[in-house]
């Protein structure tokens, strides 16, 4: 094995998943005061909530950012449980968004066309000029965060140009046949695998990412995507789970449960589906062939699509799952504790919601003080 393409694969993988947080990050905290005021319009209609979700998870490119968002919104008493649902839906399609950009690994065979721009080789040093120039030589208002967000897509490209070259040395040693020969024909090791990667990486666009760029070697079947897609999503949502339940009141941890459960129905879903499907002999052309970046994201977002339209009536059964699962906390009589446990250190990387929370209980301290002094003041 060749030591330095090892080196080069993790070291792409390192300036990928740097770029990816780097855009992140920079987007939900310059953006998330907006974002929070429009999340506090959901209405109880579920189609605008869906769409709410969507837009919201592309454009911050998270959806473990949105549903830990709404999570806070939920602790916070601002959204019910019921306006959530919606939102947990459209979080689990916006996030696919990610993967149509990265499918841009696709035109690397492009010729003498103006798509030669769109190119990572060519669009990645663009995305760091533009961005340096942004943070550097610009001082209009919020020019450092769109800065920060231009160079942290080229981080994000030239990681993945990085990955994709050792994939291509160490595919040409043979150094994946076994790999992928086994996910393929084994869909539970692929499912399983497609969970422990996403659950350590924390982010099922960064999974789905890594995908796409071993695509390049030309072992990656379609009969063996379908499998790590479903197994991506979940380990994603468990972690995002696990965010929503750390100190949480109720309503807040059935937000993370409920991601969890309608995760697992996706899952039934597709499996039962393209099981169904290659046993019709509806799938002979594609089952077997190699995909590519961009059939890897075309099948991503039609997953998503269907088991959202799919499991959209299912929602307010995985509500009232939830409420069965995670029981009402008896907690004493105040007329301040709705308040109070809104606070959350889950929330310090939301900081609209932080500030909110403070906020509010910062006035029910002085509603509750306010006894104390309301009398004459004596030596």
């Amino acid at each position: 094995m060749d030591i330095f393409s090892v080196i080069t694969l993790f070291g792409g993988l390192a300036m990928f998943l740097y770029g990816m947080r780097m855009m992140s990050d920079s987007l939900k905290e310059n953006s998330s005061g907006a974002l929070k005021q429009i999340m506090e319009r959901v209405t109880n209609n579920m189609f605008k909530a869906f769409l709410l979700g969507m837009m919201v998870t592309a454009i911050i490119q998270s959806s473990t950012a949105t549903i830990v968002i709404t999570s806070g919104l939920v602790a916070a008493g601002i959204l019910t449980l019921r306006q959530s649902l919606g939102i947990i839906i459209g979080a689990n399609v916006g996030t696919t968004i990610t993967g149509q950009i990265i499918r841009l690994l696709d035109l690397n065979s492009s010729s003498t066309s103006w798509l030669q721009f769109f190119k990572p080789s060519t669009l990645a040093p663009l995305a760091l000029v533009a961005g340096i120039i942004l943070i550097m030589f610009c001082k209009f208002r919020k020019s450092d965060a769109i800065g920060t967000v231009v160079i942290g897509f080229g981080i994000l490209f030239s990681g993945l140009m990085n990955m994709t070259n050792a994939v291509s040395v160490l595919s040409d040693k043979g150094v994946f046949d076994n790999v992928f020969s086994n996910l393929s024909d084994r869909p539970l090791i692929g499912y399983l695998a497609g969970t422990g990667v996403s659950f350590v990486l924390q982010s099922s666009s960064a999974a789905v990412g890594i995908l796409q760029a071993f695509s390049v070697t030309g072992q990656v079947l379609f009969k063996g995507i379908y499998s790590i897609l479903m197994g991506i999503y979940l380990g994603d949502c468990v972690t995002t789970a696990i965010v929503c339940s750390i100190g949480a009141r109720p309503d807040s941890r059935r937000v993370g449960l409920i991601n969890i459960l309608f995760n697992l129905g996706k899952s039934l879903v597709v499996l039962l589906g393209m099981t169904i499907a290659h046993r019709a002999g509806l799938l002979e052309q594609l089952w077997n062939k190699p995909v590519t970046s961009g059939i890897i994201a075309n099948t991503n977002s039609i997953f998503n699509l269907v088991s959202a339209l799919l499991l959209f009536g299912f929602m307010p059964l995985l509500e009232k799952v939830s409420r069965k699962v995670i029981k009402d906390e008896v907690l004493p009589e105040s007329p301040y504790q709705d308040k109070l446990t809104a606070l959350n250190p889950q929330f310090f990387d939301t900081p609209a919601i932080a500030f909110r929370s403070c906020y509010d209980a910062l006035l029910t301290m002085f509603d509750a003080a306010k006894p104390t002094f309301s009398g004459p003041l004596t030596c």
